[in-house]
């Protein structure tokens, strides 16, 4: 048995057949290939075939079918409908076309399938709606869009177009330079220049450099204008261009002999306390130490107001600094008046000038009415009597009223400036603003070159108290040099004309210095007094102005204007006055 003799490697049946041997199979199997294993003859059954459908033995394998209306997939296991379009909801709108396993959406002519791969549109939409464009339609993939033609750009709107270069359509108005922006355009300027607020003009950007600026100093820069500056030191003038010294006193040889004040872009000299500058308004004098007894009338009136009326105060002060104050020097008393007269102070009441300076600073602004004709009447009648500290008339001790007035009074003040006057007291006339010539000339005493002062505002009070300090002082001066020696009393003496009276007397000029103090604006001339006094006018003219520099030159009577509008009824008042 040649099976048990060698190793056959039949895996179910070795048969002996003479010299040699044969595999079997057991029933139910099958020999493969090999001629030795075996397999079962129903593999189907025998393996998970994974068959969707159908499995169908092969040979020494098997295949999977699918049933009648299916077709077996690629992995040639599962099956799938062979009309998909029918066995699901494609969703296609329009056509629903098979594929090997699954479906795809088509369109009819004319149409195209839209982004979602099952709905569809018109393959013309430039020509299936009002689209609405201006020059072309042009269709997209599911709507359409808007172009121009050439040289044409669309506009905001989508539909319509606009010139690629605005600039050549439109009178734009660009000062230099207009450059196209979209629909519109926009105006630019050329190097070195800088578009104005305007946005069309232009300016350089360096604009001192491209104008005549005039700054003395420094010009600068400032958006679409410029500014003047100045060095260190220097202020700018209220002309916005020229500068000036910020210390005019350290910056020039300015001569005072005692003090240098700034004033604006100039400078005033001044002073120690009892000494008045001389006519060369520089160097000093000591104010005699005279007797006298002076009466300050203030105009307290609404017109004048507050702020001002500290002005007239800080005036005062200054006038009672250049006084030697004590019971027999200068006695000082003080009359505020409105609709009213108010004593601020007798002549009796203080004996020092810091006490009365106390007593200026301490003052009430009435404001209310300008009665100076009861000023007057109270000053004659009451201010220089023994009773309100006046010394008595034997004394021969001059009796001076400084007069403050800014406007026309509401009373009658001829009279009772004309019985002061007849009482022996002097009156200085000081008047601003409003203040009215013929009043003024009423209430000074003669002559009025010496003893009126007109200003056209506060700011030249500074000047005129110079002056006037200047005037006591003379007064102080010549009541000194009249005192007798074997009495220590001074005597009287009435003012003696320079020359024989004059017979005829014509007004020649009437000056005026514009914008500025003037003090004694009339001119007359008298066949005597020019026989007598070298035919030289009787004329001194004095100019104040807080701006103006010191310097004589600038207010010589020769450079004053004519003064044309004083009237005729004053005319005959002063030709009548001399005649």
């Amino acid at each position: 048995d040649i099976c048990k003799s060698v190793n056959h490697g039949c895996e179910h049946v070795c048969a002996s057949a003479g010299d040699s041997f044969v595999c079997k199979c057991q029933e139910g199997f099958l020999l493969r290939e090999d001629g030795k294993s075996c397999r079962n003859k129903d593999l189907c059954k025998s393996v998970n075939h994974g068959c969707e459908h159908v499995c169908v033995n092969s040979g020494d394998s098997y295949t999977c079918k699918c049933h009648d209306g299916f077709l077996l997939r690629e992995d040639g296991k599962t099956c799938r409908n062979k009309d998909v379009c029918n066995s699901v909801d494609h969703g296609c709108e329009q056509v629903c076309v098979n594929t090997e396993d699954s479906y795809i959406c088509q369109c009819h002519e004319n149409f195209i399938l839209k982004e979602d791969g099952k709905t569809c549109r018109y393959k013309d939409v430039c020509n299936s709606v009002d689209h609405g464009c201006e020059h072309i339609c042009v269709n997209t993939d599911d709507s359409y869009v808007c172009k121009c033609h050439e040289d044409f750009i669309l506009k905001e709107d989508g539909k319509t177009c606009g010139s690629k270069n605005v600039c050549k359509t439109v009178t734009h108005g660009c000062e230099h330079v207009c450059v196209p922006t979209g629909n519109s355009y926009m105006c630019q300027c050329h190097k070195g220049f800088i578009l104005r607020r305007d946005r069309k003009t232009c300016r350089n950007k360096d604009l001192c450099k491209s104008i005549d600026h005039g700054c003395e100093h420094v010009c600068i820069n400032n958006n679409n204008s410029y500014s003047c500056q100045c060095h260190e030191g220097f202020v700018l003038r209220q002309d916005g261009k020229t500068c000036r010294s910020k210390d005019v006193c350290k910056s020039i040889d300015h001569g005072c002999e005692y003090s240098c004040v700034n004033n604006d872009d100039s400078y005033i000299c001044k002073c120690q306390e009892g000494y008045v500058l001389k006519e060369d308004q520089k160097t000093c004098r000591r104010c005699t130490e005279g007797p006298i007894d002076l009466m300050f009338v203030i105009d307290g009136s609404k017109s004048l107001g507050e702020d001002n009326f500290e002005i007239v105060k800080q005036f005062v002060s200054g006038i009672l600094d250049t006084l030697d104050i004590s019971p027999k020097a200068a006695r000082v008393g003080l009359l505020q008046y409105s609709t009213e007269v108010r004593t601020e102070f007798t002549l009796r009441q203080f004996s020092t000038a810091k006490d009365m300076k106390k007593a200026v600073s301490q003052m009430k602004y009435m404001g209310r009415g300008s009665m100076t004709g009861l000023a007057l009447r109270h000053m004659s009648e009451r201010s220089f009597t023994e009773t309100e500290g006046a010394r008595p008339s034997s004394a021969n001790v001059p009796r001076i009223s400084i007069v403050f007035t800014d406007g026309r009074a509401q009373d009658e003040v001829s009279e009772w400036a004309t019985r002061a006057k007849q009482r022996g007291i002097i009156i200085y006339a000081i008047g601003i603003g409003k203040a009215i010539e013929e009043e003024l000339l009423e209430i000074a005493s003669e002559p009025s070159y010496k003893h009126l002062f007109y200003a056209e505002d506060f700011t030249a009070l500074e000047d005129i108290s110079e002056e006037l300090r200047a005037q006591i002082c003379e007064a102080l001066k010549e009541s000194s040099h009249q005192q007798d020696a074997s009495s220590g009393r001074l005597h009287k003496t009435d003012p003696q004309p320079s020359g024989p009276e004059s017979t005829t007397i014509a007004i020649t000029d009437v000056i005026d210095c514009p914008h500025l103090a003037v003090h004694h604006k009339y001119l007359f001339e008298d066949s005597h007094i020019h026989s007598t006094a070298g035919n030289q006018p009787m004329l001194k003219c004095f100019c104040f102005s807080a701006k103006a520099s010191k310097d004589n030159d600038q207010c010589k009577c020769e450079n004053l204007v004519t003064f044309q509008n004083y009237a005729t009824s004053e005319v005959r008042k002063l030709t009548q006055r001399y005649i």
